[in-house]
């Protein structure tokens, strides 16, 4: 099969659908990769390692969307919708829920979309949404402590502290891959950690892990209006498969925090589950409301191209194979695949997002 893979336009989106690696194994399989010219510059990758892995390079964005199956890591931008091809399969995150213009636009393309964030294994792991999430949750505490940073209009508060100051307070709402990983972060650096969760078999097994080192805590309203005005750094990282998350903190208890604490919403890709939470860009991140920063850069991992790119490939590469192999008829052969499957012949198909969108499914 001929597989195109786009350079991605979203704001400073470096990452890439397909590593030089992941080329030469299509290759080797007797498959062609096109990609388009630049694509892969921004995460380390130049023209010419993929020419040497067998690829052909594109020079227009059109060419590699012609091609059967289109690998990419963001969702199409409104400027990509004209170039969908209606008989092809577009294998990337879309994140449907919080996109009703995107979900139209794919819909009436007929486009096969498969969504990463929705491939999903029988015990009900996401594979291919969790090295994102890993990457996610230790830069949305990179992120909270630059923006806490006085420079950057923050407290001031350094979340390790120093002996005689007390160290910042970092909640984080959701205790899956997202929230292990910045409690993770948080508690390197030394900061008071806490994650809320509603389950409380994860919680059992966030203590297995984190030992007294995080204050475990259930979440509900009363425990939310205790914590969050007095948290630095309150981290989003709720997730629903392919649904929005349910909203936890109202506007009035943002309100309480106090002015320069920082929020940093890594579910706004999926709708957030912060009220005051609107999607932002790489290129202006933040933005202060009821005098709190917050952060909701939807493609938090782009900012490290390198290592994203990567650890995508590792986790795709088998479906992209087994895609390119078989094309649609792979799904069949594979539950957790066909799971990814959002919008098809023109119809929207994924449960979870038929629920968001009741109007759509009919």
């Amino acid at each position: 099969m001929d597989i195109g893979v786009p350079r991605e336009i979203k704001d400073q989106e470096f990452r890439v659908g397909l590593t030089p690696a992941s080329v030469r194994a299509l290759g080797d399989r007797g498959h062609r990769v096109y990609v388009e010219t630049g694509a892969g510059i921004g995460a380390g990758f130049a023209d010419e390692d993929y020419a040497r892995a067998g690829a052909a390079i594109a020079d227009s964005a059109a060419e590699v969307w012609q091609q059967p199956l289109v690998v990419k890591v963001k969702e199409p931008l409104p400027q990509e919708y004209g170039l969908l091809r209606s008989d092809g399969l577009l294998f990337t995150y879309l994140h449907l829920a919080a996109d009703r213009g995107l979900t139209e636009a794919l819909m009436a393309s007929g486009i096969g979309a498969i969504a990463y964030e929705t491939v999903q294994l029988a015990h009900g792991q996401l594979p291919l949404l969790a090295p994102m999430s890993a990457i996610a949750g230790r830069l949305a505490v990179q992120f909270g402590a630059h923006y806490l940073e006085a420079q950057q209009g923050g407290r001031g508060v350094l979340l390790g502290g120093v002996p005689g100051v007390p160290p910042g307070r970092v909640t984080v709402l959701g205790g899956g891959v997202v929230g292990t990983e910045a409690a993770r972060m948080a508690i390197g650096l030394g900061a008071q950690v806490r994650i809320i969760d509603i389950n409380v078999d994860r919680l059992n097994e966030l203590e297995n892990l984190f030992g007294a080192r995080v204050e475990l805590l259930y979440s509900s309203a009363a425990t939310l209006e205790a914590i969050v005005p007095e948290t630095d750094l309150l981290i989003g990282a709720v997730l629903v498969p392919g649904k929005r998350p349910p909203c936890l903190v109202p506007r009035s208890l943002v309100a309480q925090m106090r002015a320069g604490s920082v929020i940093v919403d890594v579910a706004v890709d999926q709708g957030g589950c912060i009220e005051t939470v609107r999607p932002t860009s790489h290129s202006e991140p933040t933005y202060r409301e009821a005098g709190v920063i917050h952060c909701g850069v939807p493609n938090m991992p782009g900012a490290v191209p390198w290592t994203a790119t990567q650890a995508l490939n590792h986790r795709t590469l088998p479906y992209v194979l087994a895609l390119a192999d078989k094309g649609m008829a792979a799904l069949d052969h594979d539950p957790a695949l066909r799971g990814g499957l959002n919008v098809a012949d023109h119809r929207l198909v994924h449960p979870a997002v038929q629920q968001e969108f009741p109007d759509l499914a009919t």
